[in-house]
């Protein structure tokens, strides 16, 4: 068998070789990062917002009772912040970020804002001020709890949260390899289109050429995309980790969907990382096999 044709069987195997582990490593580096990006924007943000929504609007109903708002005691302005409370909650139950801690903690609070309730439509019944204060320190006390409660919750959302957009040792040893495996795979492929134009005189092999550069190119463009993913990330815990007024929900919330707008895009992007591996690998099999098939009959150079 030719020299030639053995050498070229060689850089094919390992081509090949590097390019299945590359791709492989690559795939689960980038779903590593990218596969917390959409759920940290269509759940995760979500879901502390409207905490915060629900915990704004129990303090703003027992301020429109207790006389220190500017509505005064207007049962009207405190029973529409007790259903803003209530909706807010259902929203948050729906995310469910935290999983059934999550639900279990909704659920009580749920109960608490009923019993808190009734104790400041009692005072409102109430004529005899003593009683009516009563009844409004009893309310105190169940609106404490649940603000209590609510505070809780945001800080375990927080935490997961904060665990999506986490960068850990895993992943940065996965991205690691990738940089070593793909610098090293280019590599090959430059020093196989070397050997081959060196071993047929300067003949051209495109689809050698493609390789390297759907590699290089493919690889800096992924790596790319996760800096900035990370970075979205990051900027979007920093914005959920202030605690705002209720006229500042909103805004926080505009501000995360800017950061993660290219979220579902850089997500989507995994599966094409294996379509990329296979085609890297067909092209390297389309440059090397007809040369090696010419050299089948050659004799030995």
């Amino acid at each position: 068998m030719s020299t030639t044709r053995r050498d070229l069987v060689r850089r094919l195997w390992l081509l090949l070789s590097l390019g299945a582990v590359t791709t492989l490593v690559l795939f689960g580096a980038y779903r590593g990062v990218h596969d917390d990006t959409v759920p940290l924007a269509s759940s995760s943000t979500p879901g502390i917002l409207a905490v915060d929504t629900a915990k704004n609007a129990v303090r703003r109903a027992h301020a429109a009772v207790d006389g220190s708002g500017p509505a005064g005691d207007t049962t009207g302005e405190f029973h529409t912040q007790i259903s803003v409370a209530h909706q807010s909650i259902a929203a948050a139950a729906s995310e469910n970020v935290t999983g059934p801690a999550d639900r279990h903690t909704l659920q009580t609070v749920t109960g608490l804002i009923t019993v808190y309730s009734a104790w400041v439509e009692r005072a409102g019944r109430e004529t005899d001020p003593s009683l009516r204060e009563a009844y409004l320190h009893y309310a105190r006390q169940g609106r404490d709890d649940i603000v209590e409660r609510l505070d809780e919750l945001r800080g375990q959302q927080l935490a997961v949260a904060r665990e999506q957009a986490s960068f850990p040792w895993p992943l940065r040893l996965g991205w690691g390899a990738v940089l070593v495996l793909g610098l090293g795979l280019c590599a090959a492929l430059v020093e196989a289109q070397w050997f081959a134009r060196r071993r047929f005189r300067g003949a051209v092999h495109p689809p050698l050429l493609a390789a390297t550069v759907l590699c290089a190119g493919g690889t800096a463009v992924l790596g790319w995309f996760t800096v900035r993913a990370h970075a979205a990330m990051g900027d979007s815990v920093a914005e959920l980790r202030a605690t705002r007024t209720a006229d500042e929900i909103p805004q926080a919330g505009a501000d995360v969907r800017r950061y993660l707008a290219d979220a579902g895009f850089w997500a989507s992007l995994s599966t094409w990382v294996l379509v990329g591996g296979v085609a890297l690998m067909a092209l390297t099999v389309a440059g090397l096999w007809p040369r090696i098939a010419e050299y089948r009959f050659r004799a030995p150079r």
